[in-house]
């Protein structure tokens, strides 16, 4: 219990006190429900100790890609962004990456323990299996538990600033990286596109070589990827003309910044 209220501490710090927003409107990141895979039904949930659960999404063309788009707050996402500032992340418009190997500065460190927590009381968390149930794929998991339970979960970021029309290739995270990876997205939105890796297209089921899925990230939005999304799929943001655009509307581009967590692979 002791350490539960100072993890509560932690984040109340960092991001703030998760029981009500800035402008005193209840959003949905406060609404404690999740959506319900192949259903309009949304089922209340328990309270977590940081706030209510989110509303985490499976990208249904893809196993083991999953989003949850009200994961940090109007208020989570400022701290954060205050944060990257004052350790001089978004000094220098010149500089648009940094990366930070071992042990994660504070910020990050409660970024997982935050990630952690709402998969726990998503409502898709399971560690025990019922061999009744045929619900029980690894696929229809937002996050396996072997997973989970990683101890450091990350013990690796990189921070990446994208000016508007700035983008990332298409490309599958290097190998020195172990399975499950987590995209937090700031100040603006965009389209991250994800195609099959040519190379493990014939271990993917009924999907062609020219398959593009595209996924709307949101300000405070997270993007977990493990399993197939992780190591079959590769994933892009194409932000010059025309390629940004959602529901048939151009998407104003802004600055946008990504904060990626992973874990390295051990060395032997």
């Amino acid at each position: 219990m002791e350490e539960e209220e100072e993890l509560k501490g932690i984040l109340r710090e960092a991001f703030g006190d998760s029981s009500s927003d800035s402008d005193g409107e209840t959003s949905h990141h406060r609404q404690g429900r999740v959506l319900v895979s192949d259903s309009t039904d949304e089922v209340v949930k328990p309270h977590s100790i940081f706030g209510d659960t989110d509303i985490w999404e499976p990208i249904t063309e893809i196993k083991g890609l999953w989003i949850c788009r009200d994961f940090l707050s109007t208020d989570q996402q400022a701290s954060l962004i205050s944060a990257l500032q004052k350790e001089g992340y978004l000094a220098e418009a010149s500089h648009n990456q940094a990366m930070r190997f071992g042990d994660l500065p504070t910020w990050a460190l409660e970024l997982s323990y935050y990630i952690r927590e709402n998969i726990l009381l998503s409502g898709y968390f399971s560690e025990s299996v019922d061999f009744m149930s045929s619900d029980n794929s690894k696929e229809t998991r937002l996050f396996p538990p072997e997973l989970l339970w990683r101890e450091p979960l990350f013990n690796q970021l990189i921070v990446n600033i994208y000016q508007p029309g700035e983008g990332i290739c298409a490309h599958v995270d290097l190998m020195r990286f172990e399975d499950g990876i987590a995209i937090i997205s700031l100040e603006s939105l965009c389209v991250m596109h994800f195609s099959p890796a040519k190379a493990e297209i014939s271990h993917l089921e009924n999907v062609k070589e020219e398959a593009k899925v595209p996924v709307l990230l949101t300000p405070g939005s997270v993007v977990l990827m493990w399993g197939e999304a992780r190591y079959l799929w590769k994933h892009e943001i194409n932000r010059k003309p025309g390629f940004q655009t959602w529901e048939g509307q151009e998407i104003d581009q802004k600055r946008r910044i990504s904060v990626t967590l992973r874990r390295l692979s051990p060395t032997k």
